[in-house]
């Protein structure tokens, strides 16, 4: 099974990646949704998901968001075929344990819009913040580490994209936030962008073809 959400979003990303990129990735989207479709055990699919993108090294950089789409799309659509509870299982334990590595920081900011339009609440940068991750409790600290790079400059929420860049630009390397951070502030900026105002974010963004893909995701998942 897949999602409707996470279709569209997986179309969106692959028409904004190519739309930046000399590499036309829009014909993928039919090779996704059938993998994401497919009635197969997750690892299979997160198999097949990077046979893919090991034989088209030029969608590279959509590999890990494209995970959290699975991931997403599991949690959403797959695990309903599944015993009520397979997520406390040892099976998935293991299935968590192997993949341990996988994903972005996406993961976390989808599960939250999801939860946004199931309780039927605007998506805000503080409400993700300290309602949903919870920084500002004491154990939820590897979030505050995390997502340091955003809570020390929530003021470019009212910035030009072009400034938003600029943070973006000089975070770490080793950050997790780091290839996130200028699409998910832009997002929070505003959340239901026009043809014109993506056209600026997409003018100032570092890394266009991902920045763009990924900001498409969130939009979709609105």
């Amino acid at each position: 099974m897949i999602d409707p959400k996470v279709k569209v979003a997986i179309e969106a990303a692959l028409n904004a990646f190519s739309k930046y990129n000399s590499f036309e990735a829009t014909p993928f989207a039919n090779v996704f949704a059938e993998l994401f479709s497919a009635d197969k055990d997750f690892l299979t699919k997160t198999a097949t998901l990077d046979e893919v993108f090991d034989d088209y090294p030029q969608i590279e950089s959509l590999r890990e968001v494209f995970f959290d789409l699975l991931l997403i799309n599991f949690f959403s659509a797959d695990v309903k075929k599944l015993e009520e509870d397979y997520l406390d299982s040892p099976e998935w334990e293991e299935i968590e344990e192997k993949t341990l590595d996988r994903g972005t920081e996406l993961l976390n900011l989808l599960l939250y819009l999801n939860e946004c339009a199931d309780e039927d609440i605007e998506p805000g940068l503080e409400d993700y913040l300290k309602e949903f991750l919870l920084v500002d409790e004491d154990e939820f600290q590897d979030e505050y580490r995390i997502y340091e790079p955003v809570i020390a400059n929530q003021i470019l929420i009212e910035s030009p994209a072009a400034e938003i860049s600029k943070v973006a630009s000089k975070l770490p390397e080793d950050s997790e936030l780091k290839e996130l951070f200028y699409p998910m502030m832009c997002f929070f900026q505003n959340t239901s962008p026009s043809t014109d105002e993506k056209s600026n974010i997409a003018a100032s963004a570092p890394e266009k073809e991902f920045d763009m893909a990924v900001l498409e995701i969130l939009v979709s998942f609105c």
